[in-house]
């Protein structure tokens, strides 16, 4: 089955549900997963997780993924979604790795990642800046806990997948609609496809919602100078850097970077 893609436009939010089966699908969100009662399998690639109550695990962006249920109980799971913004430090992490194994048993589960879902649930409507100080505490707890790999390595070989992890790992580099096709050993045409009848989006504004991904993570979380940063986010100019970032966060560059340690 082809997978879907879901293009996730809140930057925290929190679902309570009953889960079912869930196809092939993907998105631009860290999701985390949280069994509160019965039983769930997480498939990512070609392995299937089991997960039982209490067991959690972290879905990283842009990395197919599917739900099956196999009870016939009563199963129940808290599903949290959170922007790439609001993971700072761990951005390229994301952006680039992935957990070897995503879930979390129970018994191996910290007090500080299973305090931070109690008090998120208990909350129910959760604000970003509270949601994102909460995202940072477990990414930080997953980071030391998990092993990870490379996002090429997931068992995968689907289109969509090759061209998104190809992005994701080059994105700093020079890249056109031409040369990412020959590296991908596919037409540029089939490639162009991909992007409209997927994504809903050309190549060029997909690749540039990833590099405004990073530079914004830049801005927030280091002192690099701006020229500095969009060289690295991918950039070709600071004129071009300037006019996309603008149309996306609603303010240049250095008035987002005051803005975030004003209210920081």
């Amino acid at each position: 089955m082809q997978p879907s893609y879901e293009e996730k436009t809140e930057k925290f939010s929190m679902i309570r549900k009953k889960p079912h089966h869930v196809p092939p699908h993907l998105h631009n969100a860290i999701e985390l997963v949280y069994v509160t009662k019965g039983e769930l399998e997480l498939g990512i690639g070609y392995e299937l997780y089991h997960m039982e109550k209490g067991d959690f695990a972290v879905v990283f962006p842009d990395l197919i993924h599917h739900y099956q249920v196999f009870s016939k109980g009563s199963n129940e799971v808290y599903q949290f979604y959170a922007s790439l913004e609001l993971s700072g430090p761990f951005m390229t992490l994301l952006q680039k790795k992935c957990p070897e194994n995503p879930v979390m048993k129970k018994a191996d589960l910290p007090y500080e990642i299973r305090n931070s879902l109690g008090c998120l649930i208990r909350m129910g409507e959760v604000n970003e800046i509270v949601g994102q100080a909460y995202l940072q505490i477990m990414l930080y707890q997953c980071s030391k806990l998990f092993q990870f790999i490379e996002k090429d390595n997931v068992g995968s070989h689907d289109l969509i997948y090759t061209v998104m992890t190809y992005l994701l790992s080059h994105f700093q580099e020079e890249l056109t609609l031409g040369s990412v096709a020959e590296a991908l050993g596919i037409n540029k045409f089939a490639l162009s496809k991909v992007f409209s009848g997927v994504f809903h989006t050309n190549f060029n504004q997909y690749l540039n919602e990833i590099r405004l991904n990073y530079a914004s993570s830049l801005l927030e979380n280091t002192d690099k100078r701006i020229t500095d940063i969009y060289l690295e986010a991918g950039f070709e100019s600071q004129r071009t850097f300037n006019r996309a970032f603008q149309q996306k966060y609603g303010r240049t560059p250095s008035e987002y970077r005051r803005k975030i340690r004003r209210t920081g």
